[in-house]
């Protein structure tokens, strides 16, 4: 069976087929972060969705190259320099920093291309003049270059791939210089802004005079020039289908560099939007969450992307600080049986169990199904569970198991438990239990386990000997 995913420029669930002729390589560019301030939650719904993709990609043969890019000049890094009173690149280094550091803690495989708009003036600069050559931007009064909608519908183009729009009832703006613009309108939009005091020395000279690239255009600049003029797949959240993809599409069919018949982008796979307690994210609800806001609280990256990747990518999805505690008790069943498995596999090596990986790839070939791939797993774990207390586990089948699990997780990325450290007053209570068994002071073994239990650990005693675990 092959992988099929919803393609949002078809609006239908479609059979996966590269453009490579050889069927191999894929193609991928992501809509990276912009680098103004720390990625929130609903960020980075989108970047473990794209890395599960990735991923699950490279599980079925192919040879993917990701490209994420980093939006570091744009109307909010601007503000935001200019509030703090440094500037824009010393403001963005700080939060691309961050975002990266956060981006490993969720175990994120990093993209093999990271382009900064910035290393890309130039390119931007030429793809402007290719539309300006054609005739479908013009430089408006204020110095700045404009994309016409109006000229590029008048030859033979379609605007409007990703989202049906009715012409006839949006409401029409002459222009925007804004990067962002109210999604129940269309208007020319921005390729590059004429300089303004505001910008200070964010500028770039160019054939139109000092200026910088408006935000849709360098997503177009740098796709094409690291992945070409045409490739597989365009990854981002929902909430950028209209209009920075749609622009997208638009100045890069326009600039007419593809090959007679070829798209842009073939297939266009979006991520749905992230809720919070049911609630769209807001800092006057309390409930907007950067990672390091749940990091605090206690909570893990494995755990934190367990949540994110719970749900279908086309699906809403709802973060909540339960849905972080159930994941803690997903995970800890999970890592339990693992851990006993191994205890049985020792040094012993096997092929991976067939039946896993079958009910696994099933689910995820149906566009990413992954609550079915989680079932699939929790099934496993639970059948699992009923041999080893059965002890119908031999060494060859647990490592056939664990040879399962280790292809499955190089899909799913939630990696081993860490090793808990055990606070030495609780080993203390335990070495107490142990002494008391020895004694057969049975009733004082057992209160001890209840200290333990009250504290927050159990014990697990096994073949080794007893094995504390956070409850």
């Amino acid at each position: 069976m092959g992988l099929k995913l919803f393609n949002t420029r078809t609006r239908s669930v479609e059979a996966f087929v590269p453009r490579d002729p050889e069927g191999k390589r894929v193609a991928i560019y992501c809509c990276g972060p912009t680098v103004h301030n720390f990625a929130h939650i609903g960020n980075f719904r989108t970047f473990v969705f794209a890395d599960l993709l990735r991923r699950y990609l490279v599980f079925k043969g192919y040879e993917v190259r990701h490209v994420m890019n980093i939006t570091d000049v744009e109307d909010k890094i601007i503000l935001a320099a200019r509030t703090s009173g440094i500037s824009a690149q010393e403001h963005t280094a700080r939060f691309e920093k961050a975002f990266f550091e956060d981006f490993e803690v969720l175990k994120c495989a990093p993209p093999h291309e990271t382009p900064r708009a910035t290393d890309f003036i130039d390119a931007i600069i030429e793809l402007i003049q290719k539309l300006m050559d054609r005739g479908l931007a013009y430089q408006a009064g204020d110095g700045s270059v404009y994309f016409s909608i109006e000229k590029y519908k008048n030859a033979g183009f379609r605007y409007g791939q990703l989202v049906n729009l009715n012409f006839d009832q949006m409401r029409v703006g002459e222009r925007v210089s804004a990067d962002e613009y109210e999604k129940e309108s269309f208007a020319d939009f921005a390729l590059w802004k004429a300089r303004v005091a505001d910008d200070a020395s964010v500028f770039w000279p160019s054939p139109w005079g000092e200026g910088r690239p408006g935000w849709h255009i360098e997503c177009s600049a740098m796709s094409m020039k690291l992945l070409g003029a045409s490739f597989d797949m365009h990854l981002g959240g929902e909430d950028l289908v209209f209009p920075h993809h749609e622009d997208e599409i638009a100045q890069s069919e326009g600039a007419g560099l593809q090959t007679s018949g070829e798209p842009f982008v073939k297939y266009w796979v979006h991520a749905s939007h992230l809720l919070v307690e049911g609630k769209k994210m807001s800092k006057s609800l309390g409930n907007f969450y950067t990672l390091r806001d749940l990091l605090a609280k206690g909570f893990d990256g494995r755990e934190i992307r367990y949540v994110l990747i719970s749900a279908n990518y086309r699906a809403s999805l709802n973060f909540t600080v339960e849905s972080l505690n159930g994941a803690r008790t997903a995970l800890a069943r999970l890592d339990e049986s693992l851990g006993k498995l191994a205890e049985i596999a020792g040094n012993q090596q096997a092929d991976a169990d067939s039946n896993l990986l079958a009910a696994f790839s099933s689910a995820m070939d149906e566009d990413l199904n992954i609550s079915a791939a989680w079932g699939a797993v929790f099934d496993w774990v639970r059948e699992t569970n009923r041999l080893l207390n059965e002890e119908k586990i031999a060494p060859n089948k647990a490592a056939g198991f664990l040879a399962a699990w280790a292809r499955i997780d190089s899909v799913l990325g939630i990696g081993a438990r860490r090793e808990t450290d055990v606070p030495s007053q609780i080993g203390a209570l335990l070495d107490q239990r142990q002494a008391a068994r020895k004694a057969k002071d049975f009733q004082r073994a057992d209160a001890l386990r209840d200290e333990l239990k009250a504290a927050g650990w159990a014990i697990e005693d096994t073949p080794k000997g007893p094995r504390l675990k956070r409850i």
